[in-house]
């Protein structure tokens, strides 16, 4: 895959787009900006590899290549939130008694049209800041909503193991996850500073990262425009007891 078919590629769907526009459609889901929230998934700020963190290095690559195609990001950075360990979640709180710093990431969150979730790989297994991070909140900050896995690592595995670990977690809080991800093997290599450009074969990783964030542009578009036609909670309630609330009869 060439950067030259890379070229060619986004010139033809742009062609489609327009296409599709002219003809009374909905147009491309790059025509109408969305929000994106970009959770982040580690909290080590100390190498190796460094220089650390090398989280940062991959946030700013995603924060960049999205909002080159017109969306806002909002970045959910757990090494800044300072939350802790989980010990009494958002939901768990009476009304109007919520910490305002969990709060305030909760507004952040369910004002995101779509998620797009970067974890490391620690010991095959997805970040556990990450994991904690998404414990704060329940299914209803995320449902109903599309979500993209990126992992990374500095092995020649990409992370894929975690990525495919944080599959069922994703699923579970209602924000499915696009069949596309992005995996970043040697990630210290691929992103030697926060510029958020590869440091070698810039386009091909552009180009790499584009089917993963297209597919996730056109379910994000597809469910907002979903949304404001038929508001989803009315059939599919949130839980508001106890997980036992969805269980079969007996």
């Amino acid at each position: 895959f060439t950067p030259a078919m890379a070229a060619l590629r986004l010139a033809s769907r742009g062609r489609s787009c327009a296409r599709h526009w002219m003809s009374g459609g909905a147009g491309c889901a790059t025509q109408g900006n969305l929000k994106l929230a970009l959770i982040l998934g580690s909290t080590r700020d100390e190498g190796p590899p460094w220089p650390a963190p090398l989280g940062a290095r991959v946030g700013a690559f995603l924060k960049k290549e999205v909002e080159a195609r017109g969306h806002e990001v909002l970045v959910v950075d757990p090494l800044e939130e300072g939350l802790g360990l989980l010990r009494r979640p958002h939901f768990a709180f009476a009304s109007g008694k919520v910490p305002p710093e969990l709060d305030a990431i909760s507004s952040r969150l369910r004002s995101a049209d779509g998620f797009v979730v970067c974890t490391p790989e620690y010991n095959h297994a997805p970040g556990p800041a990450l994991l904690n991070l998404l414990a704060h909140f329940g299914g209803s900050t995320f449902a109903f909503k599309p979500s993209a896995i990126v992992s990374y690592s500095a092995g020649q595995w990409g992370g894929t193991r975690a990525a495919h670990a944080l599959r069922p977690v994703l699923s579970e809080l209602g924000c499915l996850p696009v069949s596309a991800m992005v995996h970043v093997p040697k990630a210290h290599e691929v992103f030697a500073d926060t510029s958020g450009v590869a440091s070698k074969d810039a386009e091909r990783w552009s180009a790499y990262s584009s089917r993963t964030l297209s597919q996730l542009e056109w379910w994000a578009t597809a469910a907002r425009t979903h949304r404001s036609v038929q508001d989803p909670t009315i059939d599919s309630p949130p839980l508001r007891k106890a997980p036992s609330d969805r269980n079969a009869p007996s």
